[in-house]
């Protein structure tokens, strides 16, 4: 059976995460230390004993996030389950950077360093409450972009885009506030089961995003990329993607394009891939994998006993 490792992105964050794989396994242990070596900062103190409000902001969440995942990827290999055994491997939006990682691509070290750039760059592109992000339930992605369309003609040719593709069901709008607020109120017209503004800094994966593009495309210019040992199945490409200079390119274009999640899992699928493993915080991947990839196994790796249980 054909398996895929795929890692979550924002959102995805608690207080606590990783300290029970970290007391557990040195190896995971040893990710928490080079992430907070890179950084310069205990970022791992403030996952495990922080507020959630300092955790959710863009520039800690990104690193920790990828410190996660990374820390039950190093306890499964420490138990013979190498991520060189898959398929592929992919991301949700920042989990790109952790699927990276996983691969080889790039180091622990320096994907710590691009996540607090590229969450600080975002964060500093758009001034706090310009800009807005929607989830809407029970539109396709087809239903969703004419939503957006609809909404920035409404509103002056304002941004508002469908940005994350997330699964039949569920897509999420970015934008101008104004135009996000008015297409959420123009999907429930079209017939979406809800329309909901989330719980965000800054209109991620959309047009006004260009500033943190070129921000992240200056420091990635100077970061060593190797071949992934498995291909990367890109956010914004929704297929498998090995060649070091395309990921380069591809990471820039990510922070201004979809997230093309619910077309990467089908791509997968398509190419044989029967199992998709979660690495890192939460399930939500897992949810919208079910809802793309009909039969497809899923499970999720964050807890030692999650370790144990894949590597028995």
């Amino acid at each position: 059976m054909a398996r895929a490792f795929v890692f979550p992105g924002q959102g995805a964050q608690a207080i606590g995460m990783g300290r029970d794989l970290a007391e557990a396994y040195p190896e995971a242990r040893a990710v928490f230390a080079e992430v907070d070596e890179a950084l310069g900062e205990p970022l791992s103190q403030l996952i495990w004993e922080g507020s959630a409000e300092d955790l959710t902001l863009t520039a800690n969440a990104q690193p920790a996030l990828m410190a996660m995942s990374m820390a039950a990827v190093r306890a499964l290999e420490s138990e013979g389950v190498s991520i060189g055994s898959g398929a592929f491997v992919a991301g949700h939006s920042l989990g790109e950077y952790s699927a990276l990682c996983a691969a080889g691509a790039i180091t622990v070290t320096d994907a710590a360093r691009l996540l607090r750039a590229r969450g600080e760059a975002m964060q500093a592109a758009v001034p706090v409450g310009e800009g807005a992000m929607a989830a809407v339930l029970g539109l396709d992605f087809a239903a969703v972009t004419a939503v957006a369309e609809a909404a920035s003609a409404q509103s002056g040719g304002a941004v508002c885009q469908a940005a994350n593709d997330n699964d039949p069901a569920q897509v999420v709008i970015s934008g101008a506030k104004a135009a996000v607020e008015a297409a959420a109120v123009l999907a429930k017209e079209a017939g979406a089961k809800r329309a909901m503004l989330l719980p965000v800094s800054a209109p991620f994966h959309c047009a006004m995003m260009q500033p943190a593009a070129e921000a992240m495309a200056e420091v990635l210019a100077d970061v060593a990329i190797k071949a992934p040992v498995v291909p990367v199945v890109a956010n914004v490409r929704a297929e498998a993607v090995s060649d070091p200079e395309v990921i380069r390119a591809l990471l820039v274009e990510q922070i201004t394009g979809s997230v093309r999640w619910r077309e990467s899992v089908m791509w997968m699928s398509a190419q044989g891939v029967e199992e998709f493993i979660e690495v890192g915080a939460g399930k939500a991947l897992c949810g919208m994998i079910r809802r793309i990839a009909k039969g497809a196994a899923t499970q999720a790796v964050s807890s030692p006993a999650d370790v144990a249980g894949l590597s028995a």
